[in-house]
């Protein structure tokens, strides 16, 4: 069943002409969870953190490849950013408006402000679909690299390349 929330990411897609192909499955909240599911999705598997820095004052949503290793020390120093950690459940509610286990770049429809800096992996820039959940954590839908990308211009987030 497709909840506001997810319809919601749908109508926008589609208003921006932006095919994908969805799958549903139970609720999975980490990498390691959607792994095991027994459905086949085809392309590249993704890997979102909500990040924040020292202060709290600045956001991050990092968007990787789900088998990368993440070094929040190591990105930090790349971004030019004091130390990194994970937001809180609280902070990804109220600035993507999601909630833990569907973190996703689809999120940033819900950043009226935009105030979420993305930070996107090279090493999804020529996988070809590239999955998200889409906004809630009981389906995944494939989308072309090149409509990620156009909708995350479309909606006017910051975001920069990193390794």
């Amino acid at each position: 069943m497709i909840d506001y929330e997810e319809q919601k990411l749908y109508d926008v897609l589609n208003q921006l002409s932006i095919k994908f192909t969805r799958y549903e499955h139970e609720a999975v909240y980490t990498v390691e969870e959607a792994d095991n599911l027994d459905i086949d999705i085809p392309g590249q598997h993704s890997k979102n953190l909500f990040l924040r820095n020292k202060k709290g004052n600045i956001h991050y949503l990092l968007i990787a490849c789900s088998n990368k290793h993440i070094d929040l020390k190591s990105l930090s120093k790349q971004i030019g950013s004091s130390v990194l950690s994970f937001a809180s459940e609280e902070r990804l509610n109220k600035y993507l408006g999601l909630k833990k286990g569907a973190v996703s770049p689809f999120g940033l429809i819900n950043d009226s402000e935009r105030q979420v800096i993305v930070l996107i992996d090279k090493g999804l820039t020529d996988k070809d679909p590239v999955n998200f959940h889409p906004n809630v954590n009981t389906a995944t839908i494939g989308v072309s690299y090149g409509d990620l990308e156009r909708f995350i211009r479309w909606h006017g987030n910051e975001f920069h390349y990193i390794d």
